[in-house]
């Protein structure tokens, strides 16, 4: 079999029929060459700088400066003197690594204080919180132990990889991005079905930048006797009144069932956390797998997100910066007459639709020193290619402006502005 490498995607390398896994790899190595010879191999490139709004990148052997709209440190928390501070203490005090699973000696005081901190944080004071080593496995290992052959999972189709994965051994079925109508419908026929009904959605959707709208959903999923979920890693920090995500304002923080989330963004370091009533925490401490069989998470990294959490509070002034940096680069894109979608977020994309011209955007953008990230189809669907960028407090104005002119110019060659 020949792919068709001129309109092929990463997916199509998945499963070839006739290859196996070596022939498949080859044939991957293949397209990947195919793409870096026609400048659209944004992946994967060498950071030689730390984490920031600008970044020294390795792109094709040179090695230059950019602006970075690639990364969700939203509020620049990796590089805050007061996080890296508390990081090096918590090394000094504990060392490295703790070099066992939280159910056989690895679990430490700081990760207590972390899993106590992040519930509080959330005013979920009568309830706990269990921490994971990555966002990602946060959601993937909680779901694949709450829900069995007897459940459903009833999910938004946009929602993270992670809840896909999390799905694998239950039912499940997605509706519409947002569409209340289709999900009450698929409440309703699955009332007395399913053991479990435990509808996931995300606070902030990660490609569009936009929002749920929670409070319909909660009163839908309640109305039919399910369980609310929501993954808000992209919403905390930066929306809600005091910075607690996208439900604070709903005034439901104290109501939904599972809350999910990342240090890896707002906080500024790694790992994960699910938000739960008692019982479900300590049932996923005893059962999830990764709980079980993975070593927790360093006290470098651990007291460096106690530290982050505390800033939300001690310094809201980041929030503010980027909130002025958000309002100032989307209106700027859409005086261009971008298509930013319906983005309520520090996700702002350009939706361009051709994966082809979109790569072409990439490399045009890379050639004026901004760094972004062109999302094409499995991440998004084919028609809907974008160049997604993230803002953050840390982005100057200067650093806009000059993201802002290179679009212009941009849309001068290729056209990209909506009709």
């Amino acid at each position: 079999m020949k792919i068709n490498f001129s309109t092929a995607t990463f997916k199509d390398f998945e499963n070839i029929p006739e290859y196996d896994m070596m022939q498949r790899a080859d044939a991957y190595y293949d397209f990947l060459e195919y793409m870096k010879t026609n400048g659209h191999h944004h992946y994967r490139l060498q950071n030689n700088t730390g984490c920031s709004s600008v970044m020294n990148v390795g792109v094709e052997n040179i090695t230059k400066e950019f602006v970075s709209f690639v990364t969700s440190d939203y509020l620049g928390f990796t590089q805050h003197p007061k996080v890296k501070q508390a990081a090096i203490e918590g090394v000094e005090k504990y060392g490295t690594g703790t070099a066992a699973t939280p159910l056989i000696g690895g679990y430490y005081s700081y990760h207590n204080e972390l899993e106590a901190k992040i519930a509080s944080f959330f005013g979920r004071t009568q309830d706990e919180a269990v921490i994971f080593t990555t966002g990602y496995t946060a959601n993937s290992a909680t779901l694949q132990i709450l829900l069995q052959k007897e459940d459903i999972a009833i999910i938004d189709m946009a929602v993270h990889a992670s809840v896909y994965e999390g799905c694998i051994l239950t039912n499940r079925k997605t509706f519409p991005h947002n569409n209340l109508v289709a999900l009450e419908q698929i409440l309703k026929t699955s009332e007395n079905q399913y053991r479990t009904k435990l509808v996931v959605i995300d606070g902030v959707y990660s490609q569009d930048g936009d929002t749920a709208p929670i409070e319909e959903i909660y009163k839908l999923v309640k109305r039919y006797n399910g369980y609310l979920m929501i993954d808000d890693v992209h919403g905390v920090g930066i929306l809600g009144k005091t910075g607690r995500g996208t439900i604070e304002d709903t005034g439901l923080l104290d109501k939904i069932d599972i809350i999910t989330g990342t240090f890896s963004k707002t906080f500024g370091n790694l790992g994960g956390y699910v938000i739960a009533n008692k019982s479900l925490t300590n049932f996923i401490r005893f059962q999830s797998r990764q709980q079980i069989f993975s070593a927790t998470t360093p006290p470098s990294t651990t007291t460096g997100i106690i530290k982050a959490i505390e800033l939300i509070d001690e310094e809201p002034y980041w929030r503010t910066k980027l909130w002025d940096n958000i309002n100032y680069f989307k209106k700027g894109l859409d005086d261009l007459g971008l298509d930013t979608g319906t983005t309520r977020s520090a996700v702002i994309p350009v939706k361009i639709g051709d994966p082809h011209i979109t790569g072409d955007v990439g490399r045009l953008l890379m050639e004026h020193g901004v760094y972004t990230n062109p999302i094409i189809y499995p991440a998004v669907a084919r028609k809907d290619a974008r160049i997604r960028m993230s803002v953050t407090a840390t982005h100057e104005r200067e650093h806009l402006d000059k993201t802002l002119n290179a679009f212009e110019d941009i849309n001068k060659k290729l056209h990209i502005a909506k009709k």
